[in-house]
């Protein structure tokens, strides 16, 4: 038994001798049957069909024109296209640059003759030798063939096209010119063509003005865009730039001291903040807009300039908000095994949210935020989501129980009270949030403290009609529905309108549409539209500024009054939904309007006690607070019918709890906190 061992063993050398010699069989084998193909392709000149497109049509070839957009400094955006490309002159383009690409993707390109089965033979034998596919044997005159005129697939009768075709480009254009074509048209991706889109994409400059360091790591990516993304995989990108700078030096083009101090550098990525990774909502709105009114051929290939409405500092600082803010409501709810996988992300089944902001003077519409990370869903919230207002669109009732002849000072009792009919057809017992009555309260105090009860019971006796014109002459579109419930918020609205909506309040009773557009050229410079704001009085001035100063009233004593830190006149209104399945906030200043929505995708609670007040609140007072940080504090102006007088908000009418209220001049209470001196009035 133990010399059978020993024979065993004495066999492994001879074996291992054996698979060398198949491997170099293999190998020959191969490079005959390369030199075959391209005999073949030399011999299919004569039998391909004549269909193979001519690679004359590179003279004619250019970039399609996509539609570019600015924001409200005029400064570019984005761009829509079908593929991003920026030509760039072989020249321009550095030598380090193109010596990295062609040491790692075609070594031999200037001693070739378009087909190189040397260096197919050398990729044969690597990928053998490792046991997995390291190398390709194209040649960039092949892999230019390739992305101009065919299709990725793998099949015989298209490598001989490819092959054919590389041999027509080396006939009738020099070496340089092939890799200027190549080097302008060949995928580096995250949407960009070509070195010139590819350097601004990754490094926020020209292509002429790469580094070494850079260049070779422009190289890395076409071979394999998505997987050597600097991006998204810094580490695989970093070590594949080692080999690019290795495979230079073993080319005699670096000295290793070079290459070794080119690979001691960072990345040099263009900083997160000036990716084209902000704002994707709002492009993709912008687009879906354009398309509608003009079509994708135009939109994509027609060289449209869009001038938007956009403010970048105040996108970024939304959408950091947001983000925050949902990880905070994370914490508190536990991190789940996706997020653990994946730290400081939140996993596609936990909350999302969205933020909107809007100039309510021009309608203009500053950042919009719908979602947690347009990567990972490109539904848009803000514009597409359908939810539950709650207590947010308690604002339309109390217009209309104004318009109706109430005034702030209005009292009507808090206590039970049941309807016969309500859902399902079963006796409806509104309550309030924390299950307690007030007994006679005044409107004012029910706005401030979001009293359920007060505001059905208010609901029934102005009429639901009353409310239902009120909300469509402020803008909303979507069905309402039409029992006392809709006082409670029981009506799915989209953010954007009931953004706008609260914005007509802001600017005194104005509405302007709101609008992503300022105006749009064509390629020629042609005006083809422009948004001047138009607007038309929906509500009284009066009636607005009373509306508004009850808002205030959230802020300063409220359900709001977390917001009351940013120090200055603020008007809002929190909004929460049964189970608290949604949590809103909108709130605006006399220029500006912000809402915020939080909740599932798939409506589900967020967890006990996760109120507007507690989870949408802080989203907007992180986000406005960073707005309007270093401006002066602005109060909303008083129309002149409007008078201000203290009120008690305690029903003994003892001044317990004055209150400076608005009035209608002529509706203002007989009985005040304190007198007034005859022909005066608080403004």
């Amino acid at each position: 038994m133990p010399r059978e061992r020993k024979d065993t063993a004495s066999r492994k050398p001879k074996r291992r001798s054996w698979l060398r010699r198949l491997a170099m069989v293999f190998g020959i084998f191969f490079l005959l049957g390369t030199l075959a193909l391209t005999v073949s392709a030399l011999w299919a000149v004569m039998i391909l069909p004549r269909s193979l497109p001519s690679v004359t049509a590179l003279e004619t070839l250019q970039p399609l024109q996509g539609s570019k957009v600015y924001d409200d400094n005029d400064e570019l955006f984005t761009e829509f296209q079908v593929e991003r490309r920026i030509f760039a002159p072989l020249p321009q383009i550095p030598k380090s640059l193109r010596d990295a690409v062609l040491a790692v993707e075609d070594a031999r390109f200037y001693s070739h003759w378009g087909v190189d089965p040397m260096g197919v033979a050398r990729a044969v034998y690597q990928n053998f030798r490792r046991g997995r596919i390291v190398e390709g044997g194209s040649t960039i005159t092949q892999q230019l063939a390739k992305v101009l005129f065919l299709t990725p697939d793998k099949s015989l009768d298209r490598k001989l096209k490819e092959a054919f075709l590389a041999l027509e480009l080396e006939r009738r254009y020099s070496k340089d010119r092939i890799l200027e074509m190549y080097l302008n048209q060949i995928y580096f991706g995250h949407g960009a063509f070509g070195v010139e889109a590819a350097a601004r994409t990754y490094f926020g400059k020209s292509v002429s003005d790469l580094s070494l360091p850079e260049g070779a790591l422009l190289a890395v990516l076409p071979r394999a865009p998505s997987t050597y993304s600097p991006f998204d995989h810094p580490e695989q990108a970093r070590r594949r730039r080692a080999h690019v700078l290795n495979r230079m030096v073993e080319a005699g083009l670096l000295t290793k001291a070079q290459a070794a101090h080119a690979n001691s550098a960072d990345l040099g990525l263009i900083p997160p903040e000036r990716r084209r990774t902000t704002g994707q909502y709002f492009a993709e709105y912008v687009q879906q807009l354009l398309e509608a009114k003009y079509g994708a051929d135009l939109v994509f290939k027609g060289g449209l300039n869009v001038y938007s409405t956009l403010n970048p500092t105040m996108q970024l600082q939304a959408e950091q908000a947001l983000r925050e803010g949902l990880k905070v409501l994370e914490a508190r709810r536990g991190p789940s095994t996706a997020a653990k996988k994946q730290p400081g992300r939140i996993a596609s089944e936990h909350p999302e949210g969205a933020i909107l902001t809007i100039e309510p003077q021009t309608g203009s519409i500053k950042a919009m935020v719908g979602g947690y990370d347009f990567a990972r869903s490109e539904f848009n919230r803000a514009v597409q989501a359908k939810r539950q207002p709650g207590s947010a669109f308690k604002p339309f009732v109390y217009v209309a129980a104004l318009e109706a002849g109430l005034t702030p000072a209005t009292t009507i009792e808090d206590s039970p009270v049941t309807y016969p009919v309500g859902k399902n057809g079963n006796p409806w017992k509104p309550d309030n949030y924390d299950r307690k009555f007030r007994g006679v309260i005044t409107l004012e105090q029910a706005v401030e403290d979001s009293v359920n009860v007060v505001t059905v019971k208010l609901q029934e006796r102005i009429g639901i009609n009353r409310t239902i014109e009120v909300a469509r002459r402020l803008g909303i579109q979507s069905p309402l529905n039409d029992d006392l419930t809709i006082a409670l918020g029981s009506s799915d609205l989209t953010l954007l309108e009931l953004t706008s909506a609260y914005g007509i309040l802001a600017n005194q009773g104005i509405f302007v549409p709101p609008t992503v557009v300022r105006y749009i050229t064509d390629d020629q410079g042609k005006l083809l539209e422009e948004n001047i704001p138009q607007g038309k009085e929906v509500l009284s001035p009066e009636v607005a500024y009373v509306m508004t100063r009850m808002l205030r009233g959230v802020v300063e004593r409220g359900t709001g009054v977390a917001a009351k830190a940013l120090g200055r006149p603020i008007a809002a209104k929190t909004g929460t939904t049964n189970d608290y399945s949604n949590a809103w906030f909108i709130g605006y200043t006399p220029k500006i309007v912000t809402g915020v929505w939080v909740g599932y995708d798939r409506p589900r609670s967020l967890g006990r006690d996760e109120t507007g007040a507690r989870v949408a609140v802080p989203i907007w007072v992180d986000y406005m607070g960073k707005l309007l940080a270093g401006t002066l504090p602005e109060d909303f102006p008083v129309p002149e019918r409007v008078i201000l007088v203290p009120v008690d908000l305690d029903p003994s009418g003892a001044c317990v709890r004055p209150v400076l209220m608005a009035f209608v001049r002529g509706t203002e209470p007989r009985a005040t906190c304190e007198p007034r001196p005859q022909g005066t009035e608080a403004r």
